[in-house]
């Protein structure tokens, strides 16, 4: 594990598409680091497991879902080798990666209040430093004063066949096509909602996946903490 001057441990915010690879790489850096890995994509796609559990509609119970929101408590624990989200106490992991919950998550994560209780349990788990937190607008709004801001990128295709391989490795049989296409679909709601659009922060830095491998973003992001922590110390020295 690298270790890092005993200054104090860094926040990651790590933002992109869809299949940009971003969990992958947030759980790899942060096992690296010894840092606490958060999926705040995670954290919506709960809200919208049990919004649909109790078979609320994401177009015309949006003030119902918001509520729902806030009364859920949210806790990442270390199960076996895996990370797995636990939602008021019950594990949830499993069911909030079928692609019903994926494909609810990005309308759920539109409504405002939904995003304003979640942004504040989130920058409660990052307060105290020493985490990696990805998501699609953790950089711009819900860290905006973390220690390194990263935009992972890839194509659409690249990120869709990502996808369908996953999805085959689960048994899940799904068309390549209807999965580009889902995945471009999805791109567009992110990027055009009005309530914190997927964008990169002005000051990330961007990174595209297409050409390389899992190891080699980690290891490059790692590298750029690394000149983040050293440059904060100095500031801080500076000061």
């Amino acid at each position: 594990m690298t270790e890092f001057p005993p200054k104090i441990k860094g926040v990651v915010a790590i933002d992109g598409p869809a299949g940009c690879g971003k969990s992958t790489v947030a759980q790899m850096l942060a096992r690296r680091l010894g840092y606490v890995y958060v999926d705040s994509g995670a954290m919506y796609r709960a809200v919208a497991f049990w919004a649909s559990q109790a078979a609320l509609d994401v177009e015309q119970d949006t003030e119902e879902i918001g509520n729902l929101s806030g009364e859920l408590s949210f806790e990442f624990q270390q199960v076996g080798d895996e990370q797995h989200l636990f939602a008021d106490d019950e594990d949830v992991e499993e069911a909030i990666r079928s692609v019903e919950v994926s494909n609810l998550s990005s309308p759920v994560s539109a409504i405002p209040q939904v995003r304003e209780h979640l942004v504040a349990a989130q920058r409660q788990m990052a307060a105290q430093g020493g985490v990696i937190m990805e998501g699609r607008d953790i950089g711009t709004v819900v860290l905006p004063d973390a220690d390194l801001k990263v935009f992972l990128t890839a194509t659409a295709g690249e990120r869709a066949r990502r996808r369908w391989r996953q999805l085959q490795e689960q048994g899940i049989i799904e068309d390549y096509e209807q999965v580009l296409r889902d995945q471009l679909e999805r791109d567009k709601r992110d990027s055009s909602r009005a309530v914190a659009p997927l964008r990169p922060a002005e000051d990330a830095r961007e990174l595209v996946t297409d050409e390389l491998t899992i190891q080699q973003v980690v290891d490059v992001l790692e590298s750029w903490l690394q000149d983040a922590l050293a440059r904060g110390g100095d500031d801080a020295q500076d000061a």
